[in-house]
């Protein structure tokens, strides 16, 4: 009986009879022999089939199956350079295990947009999004290892909380029981800090929810994110560990995902490999001087948006900090810069060409009153973070953290355009369907 194996082994098994099960991707006929392509998610491979060579039912099946017919492939592997993924399967027998209608959809031609995301569910098969989906699982394992080989320990936060990490305004809410609201996380960093007071070094990783209301192609009302939280880690220590885990996961995309990049996301690697230390710094002073004198209206005080991030990272070909914003443009938890008390020690690391901010980094307030006053001045209630005042109450200490996008560093690293395309179901302000 033919051994069961996946098309990624099929180098393993060149010579040998094999089964491999998976879906039609493509076919063509001349005369008496069939030229399948079949996929299974580990590889794609090219099907020949020679009338002579198979039951008259399989060579009959052969002519009414339709793209996404699901298959079991019985055939000797043969190593072709010419054949999509270099190796062929000359077939002995075919049988098809799950019929597809006529009608599919996501047939093999230009579509629109809003038509690829109304078939999420099916568009996720092709070549593209396979690629962007298997560097995504690269990206995310680069981050786990970096983080598991320094020491951080793994913390997972809640996803419904009563505290307010960012801004009230973009909070998902429910009602929980007799409790009031709830609300959906849109960080995990205020309960990361409690666990780096007893773990020292961890991380969370997970969904985090921001209703905005922003149809750009840099936001998700549904994202994931890894905050790391350093105990005895001031800002400068946190930008110095951001650098570090950024030129890691890079590396490790072109070593393991090259063929990826270059294959079906045509992606240009020469500007990946550019990714090296040191980054260019500039402080939030430097940046609204330089965007001034490209011709900028923008004003000290005035936060970045998208486009002034593209503006100062286009001189650059690797990401770029622009750190102490002023404290009215930043999170009530970021610590005050005694250097200048108009501004907190925070960063933002925004990736080169046009990808914008993929991290958002800050020291955070160790100072109790100093916090207290900040949650009083953004009119937050004192009952709900009675329990992050006690982490400065008992045993205050200096830790920084910071929050990293996948979504986004995924775009930057494969080149797509649009942030929907880097997660399997984008949730946007007009996108709750599949």
């Amino acid at each position: 009986m033919a051994d069961k194996v996946y098309i990624n082994q099929l180098a393993e098994h060149v010579g040998d009879e094999v089964t491999i099960y998976g879906w039609l991707y493509n076919k063509r006929s001349s005369g008496k022999i069939g030229f399948l392509i079949v996929r299974d998610g580990t590889g794609i491979v090219q099907v020949v089939v020679s009338k002579s060579e198979v039951p008259a039912e399989a060579w009959t099946a052969l002519q009414e199956i339709d793209y996404e017919a699901s298959l079991k492939v019985v055939g000797s592997a043969k190593a072709d350079a010419r054949a999509p993924g270099g190796y062929e399967l000359l077939v002995s027998d075919l049988e098809v295990i799950g019929t597809s209608s006529p009608d599919y959809p996501v047939q093999l031609k230009e579509h629109g947009v809003d038509f690829l995301m109304e078939h999420r569910h099916l568009w996720l098969r092709s070549p593209r999004q396979v690629a962007i989906m298997r560097v995504r699982d690269e990206i995310i394992k680069a981050i786990r290892d970096f983080f598991y080989d320094r020491g951080f320990t793994l913390v997972d936060t809640p996803i419904l909380t009563g505290a307010i990490g960012e801004s009230a305004g973009t909070l998902f809410s429910t009602e929980y029981f007799d409790l009031g609201h709830a609300y959906l996380a849109q960080t995990g960093q205020l309960y990361g800090e409690a666990a780096a007071a007893a773990l020292g070094n961890i991380y969370c990783f997970g969904p985090t929810f921001r209703a905005e209301k922003s149809k750009t192609r840099r936001h998700l009302t549904e994202f994931w994110m890894m905050e790391p939280e350093m105990a005895w880690c001031d800002s400068e220590c946190s930008m110095q560990v951001q650098e570090e885990m950024i030129v890691y996961v890079v590396g490790r995309a072109l070593e393991r995902r090259r063929a990826e990049l270059e294959g079906p996301l045509e992606r240009d690697t020469s500007a990946l490999e550019a990714i090296q230390s040191p980054f260019p710094r500039l402080s939030y002073t430097e940046a609204i001087e330089k965007l001034q004198a490209a011709g900028s209206e923008i004003e000290w005080g005035d936060d970045l948006g998208g486009e002034d991030e593209t503006l100062v990272a286009e001189d650059y070909d690797r990401p770029v900090f622009i750190y102490n914003y002023p404290r009215q443009a930043k999170a009530f938890y970021m610590k005050e810069n005694p250097e200048d008390p108009r501004t907190v020690l925070c960063n933002d690391l925004i990736a080169p060409e046009g990808y914008g901010e993929i991290i958002g980094g800050s020291q955070r307030e160790d100072d109790y009153d100093k916090l207290l006053s900040r949650i009083r001045e953004e009119g937050l209630p004192e009952d709900v973070y009675q329990w992050y005042l006690d982490l400065r109450r008992y045993g205050t200490f200096t830790h920084s953290g910071f929050g990293l996008g996948i979504e986004r560093t995924v775009a930057w690293i494969t080149g797509v355009q649009h942030i929907r395309e880097t997660i399997a179901f984008p949730r946007t302000l007009n996108r709750l369907y599949p």
